[in-house]
């Protein structure tokens, strides 16, 4: 009965895509208000590579192997850079304003500190299961 007190352990439990979580929606609570015409660039690219990170940290955790489980991190890492720069286009084009793209670029620079974080937890698990 030991096993029933024991925490089970899922992707939810990990920093990066919980903070991710908030990310994601707060990427989607400023699209709601981009003009109709990016709905199908703008909106709908940020929406896909927001939903990318989390859903790549996520699977990578389901893989049950140290080397796919960094992969997918680092796929994870790779959209939220991505969106990084569409918080960019998103301002130039003054679809929000200094202050919105201040806090939602340091919301990103902190997940992307998280995944990193967390790939280098991945590699120390990693070299200590070699040995």
């Amino acid at each position: 009965m030991e096993g029933l007190n024991q925490k089970q352990h899922s992707f939810e439990d990990i920093k990066a895509w919980q903070l991710d979580r908030d990310f994601r929606r707060n990427i989607y609570e400023i699209t709601k208000s981009f003009p109709k015409e990016e709905l199908y660039c703008l909106t709908s690219q940020m929406r896909r590579a927001v939903i990318s990170i989390s859903s790549n940290i996520a699977e990578g955790y389901g893989r049950y192997n140290f080397q796919e489980n960094i992969q997918f991190c680092r796929m994870a890492r790779g959209s939220l850079i991505e969106v990084l720069d569409q918080l960019y286009v998103a301002l130039d084009e003054d679809y929000i304003n200094q202050e919105k793209f201040n806090n939602l670029y340091q919301e990103g620079k902190n997940a992307e500190r998280a995944i990193n974080g967390y790939i280098g937890f991945l590699k120390e698990q990693q070299l200590k299961y070699r040995k």
